[in-house]
Formats: structure tokens, C-alpha cells, sequence
């Protein structure tokens, strides 16, 4: 496994994301992919430990595809330029919280959550940090998990409470988030180092616990 072809890929792609380009390097970009798989395929291993949900997952399937939607676009770049994989119960489309993998140069993380829940998913997380927010905070606060994640992941928020909420509501910043993700920036030393396999199954290891928070939350 190279994660280092992988990346020198992407910076290549980076410079030349062009349809001709890649048509000429379609054996590069399907052996980049193939070592992404191959990380992949060793952390659900891995984490089906712990995880039960992640047994039997297709590491291929988790992969998202690298073509860009360009039609509501300025951007005309036809290609992503990063590897992304979601780790999830039920795949990628199923809106269970999961794990999630980004490969880009110098913009690498891992961590996982609910990213763009449905209004009604989104409504009962809500409501279970309304009425366990004791239960959220114990998982979110402990010293291991601030350790690898800091804050929730992206600025996208209320501004003020959601619908039937108190404004002084003690966990209002947790309620006005849109998305329930934690994510881990990483760097292209960690990717391309032995441990990296280790360092992400730590990574969601550490994170379960929120995964399980959610799942109850929506179940």
C-alpha cells in the first residue's frame, strides 16, 4: 500500500484536472484508488472490533466517485481532488452515522457523525441533547476524545435557538448545529506512515461512543 502514489496523484491531478489528463492516466488514478481501498479494507477489518455495524462492508463501495457535479457549478474542474470514504452501516446513502476518510494533500482528515441530516433526523438528535445533554457531554467533554477532536465540525449553524428552544438553553451551541460531525486534520506524514491504519482505527474507535449517541438519538 503507497499512499504516497496516492497523493503525488492528487497534486498531479490538482495541476492538470482536465478529462484529457485523466484519460491519459487512468492507470495511475485506478492504482491511486486502489491503495485507498486498500486502507480502507484494513480499518473496517479493524474496527469491526468495536463496531459491529461495520462488519461484511464493501471497502469499494464506501468510496465516493471522483467526478464533480459541475451543472450548478462555476467551478468546472471535472474532477474532486481527494480520495473521500464513508465507513457507514447500511452505506453511504443511508443516513445512519458513521466514519468518514479524506485523503487530499495537506488537507487530510478522518472522524465521522451525521453530515446533512434530514430535518426529522435532525430534530431528534436535538431532542435527545435536550434530555440526556449530561449523556453528550460525558462522551464529547472526556480528555482522550478532546485529545483527537476539538469543536463540531463546520461553521454551518443557527443563529439563534432552533424552534422550541430557550434561548438560554444551557446546550444551545450543540443545538444549533446543522450537522453532528467531528473531524481529526491529519498530515501527509500520517497518511504515508505505518500507523496510519492505527491512527484512524483510534480515531473512530474514540468516536463510537458519539456514533452510538446519534444511532440512539434517530433510532
Amino acid at each position: 500500500m503507497s499512499l504516497q502514489f496516492t497523493l503525488d496523484f492528487l497534486s498531479d491531478l490538482a495541476k492538470h484536472n482536465k478529462k484529457e489528463w485523466m484519460d491519459d492516466n487512468k492507470k495511475r488514478y485506478n492504482e491511486a484508488k486502489g491503495y485507498v481501498i486498500e486502507l480502507v479494507a484494513e480499518v473496517i477489518e479493524k474496527a469491526s472490533a468495536f463496531d459491529k455495524s461495520l462488519a461484511g462492508l464493501e471497502p469499494k463501495k464506501t468510496l465516493f466517485r471522483i467526478n464533480r457535479d459541475i451543472r450548478f457549478s462555476k467551478n468546472k474542474d471535472p474532477y474532486k481532488t481527494n480520495f473521500g470514504a464513508a465507513i457507514v452501516d447500511g452505506g453511504r446513502k443511508s443516513g445512519n452515522p458513521g466514519y468518514y476518510l479524506h485523503i487530499k494533500p495537506g488537507e487530510n482528515f478522518i472522524g465521522g457523525g451525521l453530515y446533512q441530516p434530514e430535518a426529522q433526523v435532525l430534530q431528534k438528535v436535538r431532542q435527545e441533547i435536550d434530555y440526556n445533554g449530561s449523556k453528550i457531554h460525558k462522551i464529547i467533554d472526556d480528555k482522550n476524545f478532546r485529545k483527537i477532536y476539538a469543536e463540531p465540525y463546520g461553521d454551518d449553524r443557527l443563529k439563534t435557538a432552533p424552534k422550541g428552544y430557550p434561548k438560554d438553553h444551557p446546550d444551545l451551541e450543540l443545538l444549533q448545529l446543522k450537522h453532528y460531525v467531528f473531524m481529526n486534520k491529519i498530515s501527509d506524514k500520517d497518511v504515508t506512515s505505518k500507523k496510519m491504519v492505527d491512527l484512524t482505527v483510534n480515531a473512530y474507535k474514540t468516536l463510537y461512543p458519539f456514533n452510538q449517541f446519534l444511532a440512539e438519538a434517530i433510532s
